[in-house]
């Protein structure tokens, strides 16, 4: 790993948001929350104006309408963010030599080796002002020798501004900061460290390294060097995904059978036909149930690598059934494969034929032809909207506004 890199991070500010004040100009300096439009919905995005109200992404819908009563209420268009955020990419693409869309509106780029041709600093610049340009929407980012200072660094900047951190200062500039601040230290591990008297980066980079991983373990060896300014993650334009899994929140919780296992089927079949469109095989079905009162359980099972919907879907509703308590309201169920490899189906000598293969691969054909849902299972139909993207492009899978959580 070179010592001397150059990383920038790129954020749009804001940005489902907006992607709605391009289409309609009458949201410009108001607050503007984009989510679930229901009170158990989240807030998916939410303008600088809600902000100020205390409101902030995840938090409940209902908790943010009290909070700001005036603010605009947007459902969202994840279709519409998903082409803003192609269109960002493309510019990119075309720009350096190497990047990683870790989500739809964050990228990091490697400009290592830059600066001899061309500052890296003045790179970054002007793909920024060319996205701004071309797309009109407000974009910031964090230049320094790796990802985690980088992406401070585009917190610190924001919105819609620039910094670079020159190689030596990593320490001085995060000490003032808050932990919350260091990537992956969320609101439990933030309690944590404030239950232990640590509140700013500073007192971290302070203490000992082997006092960390004493406390916090693993984690706390990972939070001390990324306080640190240690960071030595690799750019990595694709990552292999190692499970698949699609979740649903009901807008009321439901006993309704019929509906519930209408749904598990149409995710199940989903997620299958997803395996076979990558060429992949799972060997380890998990499923998720939570009840009104949030008691969460999850099952899961080990079964010979398969891709097949007769195999699988079978497996999904045993479990299911053996999670399911009839005397509880249910508010969230999910569906997980993990142990995946690279493969097609085997068929099994004695207990499959030609027909069900044939079945199969006609189906998925009028699937890429005509959408996901073109043929579906018919007590799958209960299901009305089941996410449509391709997990095994390389892309993060596109945040959905108004998707329930």
């Amino acid at each position: 790993m070179k010592q001397d890199r150059s990383i920038v991070h790129m954020d749009l500010d804001t940005f489902f948001v907006s992607c709605e004040r391009l289409l309609d100009n009458r949201l410009i300096g108001k607050p503007v929350l984009i989510g679930g439009t229901s009170d158990r919905g989240v807030v998916a995005s939410c303008s600088y104006e809600a902000r100020r109200f205390g409101i902030h992404s995840a938090m409940p819908m209902k908790m943010a309408k009290m909070l700001c009563p005036e603010a605009i209420v947007l459902r969202g268009n994840s279709g519409v963010y998903s082409k803003f955020s192609n269109t960002v990419t493309e510019i990119i693409k075309e720009s350096v030599p190497l990047y990683e869309k870790s989500s739809v509106d964050e990228f990091y780029i490697d400009l290592t080796g830059m600066d001899q041709f061309f500052g890296c600093h003045k790179l970054a610049l002007e793909i920024r002002q060319r996205i701004i340009k071309e797309t009109g929407l407000p974009i910031s980012f964090g230049l320094s020798t790796n990802k985690t200072v980088s992406k401070v660094a585009t917190g610190e900047a924001k919105p819609n501004n620039q910094m670079q951190i020159q190689k030596g200062t990593e320490k001085p500039f995060l000490s003032p900061l808050s932990v919350r601040k260091i990537p992956m230290v969320g609101e439990v591990t933030y309690k944590s460290l404030c239950d232990l008297g640590i509140k700013r980066i500073k007192t971290v980079q302070e203490m000992p390294m082997e006092m960390m991983h004493r406390v916090l373990g693993k984690n706390g060896l990972t939070i001390w060097k990324k306080a640190n300014g240690i960071d030595d993650t690799p750019v990595v334009q694709y990552h292999e995904r190692k499970s698949i899994s699609t979740e649903r929140t009901f807008d009321k919780d439901t006993t309704d059978v019929r509906k519930l296992e209408s749904i598990i089927t149409a995710m199940a079949e989903n997620l299958v036909y997803q395996l076979r469109r990558g060429n992949k095989l799972t060997a380890c079905v998990t499923f998720k149930i939570r009840y009104s009162d949030f008691q969460t359980y999850t099952m899961q099972q080990r079964i010979p690598y398969s891709s097949a919907d007769h195999k699988i879907i079978p497996v999904v509703m045993g479990l299911y059934r053996k999670l399911y308590q009839r005397r509880l309201l249910v508010r969230l169920i999910g569906v997980k494969f993990s142990s995946l490899v690279e493969g097609g189906y085997q068929i099994h000598l004695f207990e499959d034929n030609d027909k069900i293969i044939n079945l199969y691969q006609a189906m998925d054909k009028m699937r890429e032809r005509y959408g996901d849902r073109a043929v579906i299972r018919a007590n799958g139909m209960e299901a009305k909207s089941i996410s449509r993207w391709n997990p095994f492009t390389g892309e993060p899978p596109p945040l959905l506004a108004n998707r329930r959580r």
